[in-house]
């Protein structure tokens, strides 16, 4: 599925406002998730076609909310979740991004994917494998994407899927190498969201 339109919808601060919000649309959803400045927003955006769509920033924990986006009016819904493990964050607000995360994970009726986003330069942090742990227990099924892969020559890429494989415990065909510079693993992305909509 190619992603011809795509628009903001809300911003959610509590579990019981994004059930007000998900019962206005019957469309599956989809979710991006991963820690604070791994690439989430420009991920969104390259997949979007749409540079500005979600706010990228340079400063880390930005996204302290779900942001819900309309794909192809009303296709899709695409979550966005806050970046976990900022450490600069409050501990207060850090417990408050989880509970929010987690209670999405284990209570949305409408999720069908999850993209679990890894910086491929560094080894998956202990919050990424957490993450994983959430999808399994709840059955939600995902890809791992593997950001920043221009930083990378391709020699480098293949030792970094390995370590992201064994690290996370997930086979290579679950990672999708991904570079929002020069569109490397979107198409990939799309052939997910196919699949997503043919369930």
């Amino acid at each position: 599925m190619k992603i011809t339109n795509a628009e903001f919808i809300t911003s959610i601060a509590a579990l019981s406002k994004y059930k007000e919000a998900s019962a206005r649309y019957e469309c599956p959803e989809i979710c991006v998730a991963g820690r604070s400045n791994v690439g989430k927003s420009t991920f969104i955006n390259c997949i979007t076609g749409r540079k500005k769509l979600a706010k990228a920033s340079v400063t880390p924990g930005r996204t302290r909310l779900i942001n819900l986006f309309d794909l192809n009016r009303g296709a899709l819904v695409l979550a966005d979740l806050p970046g976990y493990g900022y450490a600069a964050a409050p501990k207060s607000e850090r417990q408050s991004w989880a509970k929010l995360i987690e209670g999405y994970l284990g209570t949305s009726e409408k999720l069908k994917r999850v993209f679990a986003l890894v910086d491929i330069r560094h080894e998956p942090t202990a919050l990424d494998k957490q993450m994983l742990k959430y999808l399994y227990a709840y059955n939600i099924p995902f890809n791992v994407i593997a950001t920043k892969a221009d930083k990378l020559s391709k020699s480098q890429i293949h030792a970094a899927v390995q370590t992201v494989s064994t690290s996370l415990a997930v086979g290579r065909d679950d990672i999708i190498v991904f570079s929002s510079v020069n569109g490397t693993g979107k198409e990939e992305v799309e052939s997910v969201l196919d699949s997503v909509l043919s369930i």
